[in-house]
Formats: structure tokens, sequence, C-alpha cells
């Protein structure tokens, strides 16, 4: 880049604590709502839904000192471990992020659920860790409909059985549906709500129990909602894998935040590039290619989606004119 000396750790972690993380969020959702339409595919295989938000959050460890972890303290003495953990609700039909919230490790899940603004009709799906029977029912009143797994140690009460599979031998798919009520308190009463819970035994047997506010879909449609809970792993996997967060170019939050929203930033932009060039690479390849080759001189989407011809074309006047 034309420097005689690389600038000193320092220097940027000094800019980072100074400069506010909220000018990347900024960029990030600004480059979203670019893009959004462009990356959304419209068909989810198996789904009748058309809005669906999948939640889930991702922990990235660092020292006590930056961010309080949750545990007690060491008995040795030494610093203990920390956190932040990143809580995102991301689109199924676009495979990035859309809404992102970072809290200290120690923070329940179940306080991102109070940031978020969802239309009527929208779907949410999310595991265990975030259920919240208030929430829930503040949904229902809104018309947002969710679906997640059943706590094991949950009370409920059977009010109306609509299906019930349980005595067929070998049965795969849905064993049992049911309208239940669960309850709350809420100024030292007990309030009841009415959900929906789905028992489905999949193919390697395992047994899965759902609860949904939504008693007009059917209850394999339950189960397909669940199952692309998935897609938000994929998705950490797929950051963590790829944009490494081990090393950190600051010792505070703002930097910490910062060079988080820059991975998602990153993360979207190789989304839109890799659909543009409709490249067959992998995401990991794709991205490979990209970080050894960012000050070569070659036009980007044709390098992508044909790597050997773009560079001989560049290195070759002949296949260039051609």
């Amino acid at each position: 880049m034309g420097f005689d000396v690389a600038p000193a750790r320092s220097t940027l972690s000094d800019a980072n604590r100074r400069r506010s993380y909220l000018v990347f969020a900024t960029i990030y959702q600004g480059l979203l709502n670019k893009y959004h339409g462009y990356i959304s595919d419209s068909r989810l295989k198996g789904l009748s839904i058309n809005n669906l938000k999948i939640i889930d959050s991702s922990t990235i460890s660092l020292f006590g000192d930056i961010l309080r972890g949750v545990g007690r303290p060491r008995l040795d003495g030494a610093r203990r471990k920390g956190g932040i953990k990143v809580h995102a609700m991301m689109d199924a039909f676009s495979g990035v992020t859309e809404f992102v919230r970072m809290t200290p490790a120690k923070v329940h899940d179940r306080q991102f659920l109070l940031k978020l603004k969802l239309p009527r009709e929208s779907f949410i799906v999310f595991d265990k860790a975030y259920n919240d029977y208030r929430q829930f029912d503040s949904w229902s009143k809104q018309k947002v409909w969710f679906v997640s797994r059943m706590k094991e140690n949950a009370v409920y009460h059977v009010c109306k059985v609509l299906a019930d599979r349980t005595r067929k031998h070998k049965h795969k798919g849905v064993l049992n549906d049911q309208l239940i009520t669960v309850g709350y308190k809420q100024d030292k009463e007990v309030v009841r709500l009415r959900l929906r819970r789905v028992t489905y035994k999949a193919d390697d047997g395992r047994i899965y129990v759902f609860i949904t506010n939504n008693l007009k879909i059917s209850a394999s449609q339950v189960a397909r909602i669940y199952k692309c809970r998935w897609m938000i792993e994929l998705l950490f996997k797929q950051i963590k894998q790829n944009f490494p967060l081990r090393y950190f170019w600051g010792d505070n939050q703002n930097a910490i935040k910062t060079q988080i929203y820059c991975v998602l930033i990153a993360q979207l932009l190789m989304v839109v590039i890799r659909k543009k060039s409709a490249t067959k690479k992998s995401f990991a390849n794709m991205i490979t290619v990209i970080r050894l080759h960012l000050m070569s001189y070659v036009e980007l989407l044709g390098f992508i989606k044909d790597t050997y011809l773009a560079w001989r074309r560049v290195h070759n006047p002949v296949l260039s004119s051609a």
C-alpha cells in the first residue's frame, strides 16, 4: 500500500477506540437495504410462508476485564474468561443477518426478544433458550407467529388432541398435535396462554417437541419451519471459519464491536459477489481466492467465475483483445 513502515498496533487500537462502531453499523444497514431484494430468494423448499426470521446467538471469548463473563472467579487467581455475545436475526430467504445486537456474554438470550420489531404475519424461529411466555403472549396479540422447542421441565395442560399417532408402530413424522395452555405470572396473577404442542419423530429416530402460537398451519409445516433454524448455525460457522475473530485490533468494547461489524459487512459483500458472478465455487474457496489477490488488477466478477481465464487475460494481451 506504499507504506515504508507498518502502522503500530496501538495506532489502530486508538483509532478504533475513538471512532464509534455505529459508523460501521450504519454502513452495514445501508448495504443490506440496497442488496436485500437482490440476494433474497422468494422460494424456500417445503415452506408456504414468505417472511421467516431465524434468531440465535454466538459467543466470542474475551478476557473478563473487557466484557464480563459468566461463572465464578478463577481459584488460581488467573483472569476469568469473559466474552461478547452476538445476537442475530437472520432472514431465511436472503441468508444474511438483518438485525444485530451485541451484549456481554452474561446477558440472557431472552433480552434480545425485547429489541425486535416484527410486522404482522411474520414467522420467527429460535431455540428453547429464548422461551418467554410473556413475550409469546404479546406476539400472539400482534399476530406474530413463532416456532420453538419446548423445555423438558415445562408445565402445561392439554386442552384438545388434534392428532395422535403414537400407537402406530415405527411411525415417523408427526406423532402428536395438541392444544395446550401454559401459565406465567403478571402482577401477582397467573395468566393462561394458549399454544400448540407438536411432537415429531425424525428419520434418525430422535423425538422433538415443538411449540407455536399458530393454529392454522399443518403440524408438518411446524417441523419444517424449525428445521430452517440450522441455516443460522451455518451462517455463524461460515463467518467464524472464513473471517476469524480470534485477534482484535483493540482492547475495548467499541473496537471489538467495530471489528465484528466489519466482518458482517465483508460477509454480506461476499454473498452479493457470489450471486453476481454466478460462480460454482464454494464460499470458502471464493474468499480464499479474493484474499490472495486483493492487490491483483483483475476484473472481480470474471475472476471469481473463472479465475484461470481471467488471470490469463490480464497477462496475455491477445486473449484480452479477443
